[in-house]
């Protein structure tokens, strides 16, 4: 049985006997002579690379290590190949991510750039200040973060974000307790943005989520708030955060995703008042994709249930 796995994946060495593991190049159409793959890695996929691979005939098996895997479900796979996500590979790089542009925003780091920039000591970013002054969040120590999206990554960064001292909340379909943390409906939001100090976003790209948070739930935030987004960018209304960052209405941002990637050289997100621009690379190391990957194979191979399917 073959299985193509991209050339850009840390793959361990001992790999079950039955399988015949070839490496690809996810940037091009796969050769004709791998045609008769039955189970392919996805990671890093050109368009024209995942095209070309719907149309492999023996094909019963993707095994995506995405997280969010809409690119691969529309790439016009057969109804009959099995796919499954990346759930559980990122956890802790998106956490590891996430907390540096929290915190980057809290430590007001734009700010000491800037100040370094001039030549400045400035007296305002640090000495002695008072540990939770009004109007502001200098410190993530008993800051309210509320964490929109609690599956495992949001599970695996309220746990560090406990550890560093945060009063952590999520935010799901349904309400009640996760990983010992208080969950709060998606219904409910709007209740608990005003009392917010930092939003943290981890939601989907599906047409549900377009626009999550738009003008609305921003002028709920206090001017205080900062909001990170490690999802998909397109769960944010761009306008209404530059609008709200330009005005003073929250405090700042960090984004790891925008709505159209690479993000267009004329986009004001560029230039917007304390917005931190990373250019989606939160997610991009497959931490335990080895893991999961052997996992899966040997449960393909023995006709066991699979981790992560995708219900088509």
């Amino acid at each position: 049985m073959k299985i193509l796995v991209p050339d850009i994946v840390e793959f361990l060495d001992d790999v079950d006997p039955r399988a015949d593991v070839v490496l690809y190049d996810p940037t091009q159409p796969i050769p004709v002579e791998h045609r008769d793959a039955e189970v392919f890695v996805a990671w890093g996929n050109s368009s024209e690379n995942l095209a070309s691979a719907a149309q492999l005939p023996e094909l019963r098996f993707v095994q995506a290590l995405s997280a969010g895997a809409e690119k691969i479900t529309g790439a016009g796979f057969a109804d009959d190949v099995v796919i499954a996500n990346g759930s559980g590979v990122h956890d802790r790089t998106v956490t590891e991510h996430a907390v540096t542009l929290a915190l980057a925003l809290v430590r007001r780091l734009p700010a000491s750039a800037r100040a370094q920039r001039e030549h400045v000591w400035s007296r305002e970013l640090g000495g002695v200040h008072l540990m939770r002054p009004e109007g502001a969040v200098t410190s993530l120590v008993r800051a309210r973060v509320l964490i929109w999206g609690f599956g495992n990554i949001g599970q695996n960064l309220a746990r560090v974000l406990d550890a560093l001292g945060a009063e952590v909340r999520g935010v799901a379909r349904s309400e009640g307790e996760r990983s010992g943390f208080p969950v709060i409906a998606e219904q409910r939001i709007n209740e608990v943005l005003p009392e917010t100090d930092v939003l943290i976003m981890i939601l989907p790209g599906v047409e549900s989520t377009r626009n999550a948070l738009g003008a609305e739930r921003l002028a709920l935030l206090p001017d205080h708030a900062y909001v990170v987004n490690v999802g998909r960018g397109t769960t944010i209304d761009e306008a209404a955060l530059v609008d709200a960052l330009e005005s003073g209405s929250i405090a700042g941002a960090g984004l790891d995703v925008t709505a159209v990637e690479p993000l267009p050289a004329d986009s004001p997100l560029w230039d917007a008042k304390n917005l931190i621009l990373t250019p989606h690379a939160a997610g991009g190391r497959a931490d335990l994709g080895a893991q999961l990957i052997h996992e899966n194979l040997a449960a393909y191979l023995d006709g066991t249930p699979l981790k992560n399917v995708i219900e088509r």
